[in-house]
């Protein structure tokens, strides 16, 4: 396998997700009202995700270090957590992570990504309008959305 190559997460992963989630949700460099949802994130709520859904992740020395899960809904597939630890950040891997979810799509048959994220966070704007930007000038998923917390 490539360095960095994302691969399905599988049952023997919740845990070591849900700790990813948790570390990179926790360093989102503002502090938002209310607290995000995925500082909560546990192994058994991953578990039911993944198996609502699915998920790819990123390994380094056999340790988790990015994850993105998703669901379907209705015409698109729905990113529900995007996370890259910390220490991994700036590397291109949330658009890694993003391209295993495009791959997933396609081979749904589905034509578009949603991303909700909480515009307030800086590092959310820039990554969701620059993978808006980066999808829709590619002709291969049209668009991913943001919206503004409530």
């Amino acid at each position: 396998m490539e360095p960095f190559e994302p691969r399905r997460l599988t049952a023997s992963d919740p845990a070591a997700a849900a700790a990813v989630i948790r570390i990179a949700f926790a360093e989102q460099g503002a502090v938002t009202d209310p607290p995000s949802s995925a500082l909560g994130e546990t192994a058994e709520i991953v578990a039911d995700k993944l198996a609502r859904g699915g998920g790819v992740g990123l390994e380094y020395e056999g340790g988790l270090i990015g994850v993105v899960l998703w669901t379907l809904q209705e015409d698109a597939l729905f990113l529900g957590r995007l996370a890259v630890s910390p220490a991994w950040r700036g590397r291109g891997l949330a658009g890694r992570l993003i391209d295993a979810a495009e791959a997933e799509a396609r081979q749904r048959g589905l034509e578009l990504l949603r991303l909700h994220a909480r515009l307030e966070l800086p590092m959310n704007r820039r990554l969701s309008l620059a993978a808006a930007s980066w999808r829709s000038a590619s002709a291969r998923i049209p668009a991913i959305s943001g919206r503004p917390s409530r």
